[in-house]
């Protein structure tokens, strides 16, 4: 997710999944499956997979759901044939977004995903439309509490990392795409804990946000967005100050 601050945005977020944890799961769920049909159930050998179950056990994932789901992604259990399908447009004050959507009906998604971007102001667009906009990016982060900067740095970047950026009580950990899973298993094993861990659509140009009525409208649509069943991720350029966000909560 991307926004005003990628730290507070976390939290806002985890904040309103706290409100709707039956489709986080369900959203986990579909992951884990997607990631097990991909390459295999056993996360020791399907990194995508490893990271998608320890998404879902931070999120509090009841194991049984997790279990079931790698099975159905493996064909033990029967379940849906999702597709990974990717939307993009634009929102209120120019703003751009990225929706990315595991779905096993195309057209409720497409449907959907088009007349959220309507109501709330925005304007769905073709593939490429904004995607110029965003650096796909691995970005790992920890709380800074405790830790030594130039420790962390040293072991981030001997392990394969880009960057290492320390913002609002958290290191940003920055990887390629490529590096990403190697670089979150470099860290485990050194003892660190990491908050987030995620591949992610990074806009370094955004569009800044000063009133309530604008930061309303931005963070309206991407609410919206994000609680529709088939979305796993949307991403988008907006900077609304902590000030301003804190108004909206």
């Amino acid at each position: 997710m991307s926004g005003h601050s990628k730290w507070n945005n976390i939290q806002h977020r985890k904040g309103a999944q706290d409100q709707k944890r039956a489709k986080l799961f369900t959203k986990f769920g579909r992951e884990i499956a997607v990631a097990a049909k991909e390459a295999g159930g056993d996360p020791n050998f399907n990194p995508r997979l490893r990271l998608a179950i320890e998404k879902a056990k931070a999120g509090n994932m009841p194991k049984d759901a997790l279990e079931r789901a790698i099975k159905k992604g493996t064909g033990e259990l029967d379940g849906a044939e999702y597709v990974e399908l990717r939307y993009e447009g634009y929102g209120p004050a120019g703003t751009a977004f990225i929706v990315d959507t595991l779905t096993d009906n195309k057209n409720r998604t497409a449907s959907e995903v088009r007349s959220t971007f309507t109501r709330r102001g925005g304007n769905l667009g073709t593939d490429g439309a904004v995607s110029w906009m965003f650096k796909k990016r691995g970005s790992i982060s920890l709380k800074a509490a405790g830790l030594d900067p130039d420790q962390v740095m040293m072991d981030a970047l001997e392990a394969g990392a880009e960057d290492v950026k320390e913002e609002e009580g958290y290191f940003e950990i920055i990887t390629d795409p490529a590096d990403f899973q190697s670089v979150v298993d470099a860290l485990k094993t050194g003892g660190y804990e990491y908050e987030e861990a995620e591949i992610e659509m990074y806009a370094e140009n955004r569009v800044p946000i000063g009133d309530f009525d604008t930061a309303k409208s931005v963070m309206g649509m991407f609410e919206a967005l994000d609680d529709l069943d088939d979305v796993q991720e949307v991403w988008s350029n907006f900077d609304i100050p902590d000030d301003l966000l804190e108004k909206l909560e």
